[in-house]
């Protein structure tokens, strides 16, 4: 067995863990996630933590071990601390504004858009231009996040657009000139 897979996840305080009908339950202050297990994985509670085992040494359950060990611990950090994307929105006149379960974005097309927030997830507007979203399942999280930069992917030779935070738009130079 893998280093890490036989060393069992801490469970914080003021967390439940559960496993009934192939599915791991967890319960924590910010909330419940739930994620099935994979086959060929389990999961076992022991003193102080959780730990993730597979059937056999097969190469697909040490797979899903290590997937699944990765969902636990992603469920874990979840329901205590949260996870958040920040984007940034750049260009003249581009601005979001969080209005309830829906955040409003103007970026240039002819029509100001809409998005919807599923449940779960929140977002926050900074100074019009930084966008954070914020929740307890990070798929969730990030499939959010990917969806509002679609909005308007960063271009390559003037930045505009919606980026994440720490991503880094390479740029290209424009047009040379006609050469005489």
């Amino acid at each position: 067995m893998s280093r890490l897979g036989k060393i069992p996840l801490p469970l914080p305080d003021k967390v439940k863990v559960t496993v009934v009908e192939g599915a791991v339950n967890v319960e924590g202050p910010k909330g419940k996630l739930s994620e099935r297990l994979i086959s060929g994985s389990e999961v076992t509670m022991v003193a102080g933590g959780v730990l993730v085992g597979r059937l056999s040494d097969a190469r697909e359950h040490r797979t899903a071990q290590g997937l699944m060990r990765r969902l636990v611990a992603n469920m874990l950090n979840g329901v205590t601390r949260g996870f958040t994307k920040t984007l940034e929105i750049s260009g003249v006149g581009y601005r979001a504004d969080a209005r309830g379960p829906a955040v409003h974005f103007t970026l240039g097309y002819s029509h100001p858009i809409l998005y919807q927030l599923p449940p779960g997830v929140s977002a926050a507007v900074d100074k019009q231009t930084v966008v954070t979203i914020a929740g307890i399942d990070r798929r969730l999280v990030g499939e959010v996040a990917a969806d509002i930069r679609k909005l308007r992917p960063p271009e390559p030779y003037k930045g505009k657009g919606i980026r994440y935070a720490d991503e880094h738009v390479r740029r290209k130079a424009g047009k040379a000139g006609a050469a005489k």
